[in-house]
């Protein structure tokens, strides 16, 4: 199964000159969606993982089913402001301006293998700030696992070091 023939490419969204990635359609074909968690799963078996930790809202969609395949939970990053309980956060750069991610303090135990999903690698700077909240918490991130990865915006190269799979790149 080809799972790019499950993307669909929107030109000029959000912003003129912008090709936006879609994995809407890929979600709603229960076989596309079943294989893309299936390559992950296969991925991460090996690794030995004790948590999936995926940034929203589409890490959500990503780390969830994997989380559930590989019988470990899943700990949600979240922007400022959206967990309920003590968390701990990152800020980092944005093109303009910046943002902040938060993680709740006891989602990862100290020596945690933890496996970050998201649907997308784009310029790194979510994933890394997500692997510095880790981090923080003597979590060990083990691996990285994309749906999709835009070559042309370099986000390996923040997150150099790190084990990396992505299923489609762009």
């Amino acid at each position: 199964m080809d799972l790019r023939d499950y993307i669909a490419s929107i030109p000029d969204y959000p912003s003129k000159g912008i090709v936006f990635r879609d994995i809407s359609p890929l979600m709603a074909d229960g076989d596309a969606y079943r294989e893309a968690t299936k390559q992950i799963v296969d991925y991460a078996k090996e690794k030995r993982i004790d948590m999936v930790v995926g940034p929203e809202a589409r890490g959500f969609i990503v780390g969830c089913p994997v989380a559930y395949e590989l019988g470990v939970g899943f700990a949600p990053v979240r922007k400022k402001g959206k967990l309920p309980r003590e968390t701990i956060e990152v800020t980092y750069d944005l093109e303009y301006g910046t943002d902040t991610l938060t993680l709740h303090k006891d989602a990862i135990q100290p020596g945690q293998r933890v496996l970050i999903c998201d649907d997308l690698l784009a310029t790194g700077g979510t994933i890394k700030a997500t692997i510095e909240l880790i981090e923080k918490l003597g979590g060990v991130v083990v691996g990285c696992a994309f749906l999709i990865e835009l070559m042309d915006l370099h986000g390996r190269d923040k997150i150099e070091g790190y084990d990396i799979i992505t299923l489609m790149e762009y």
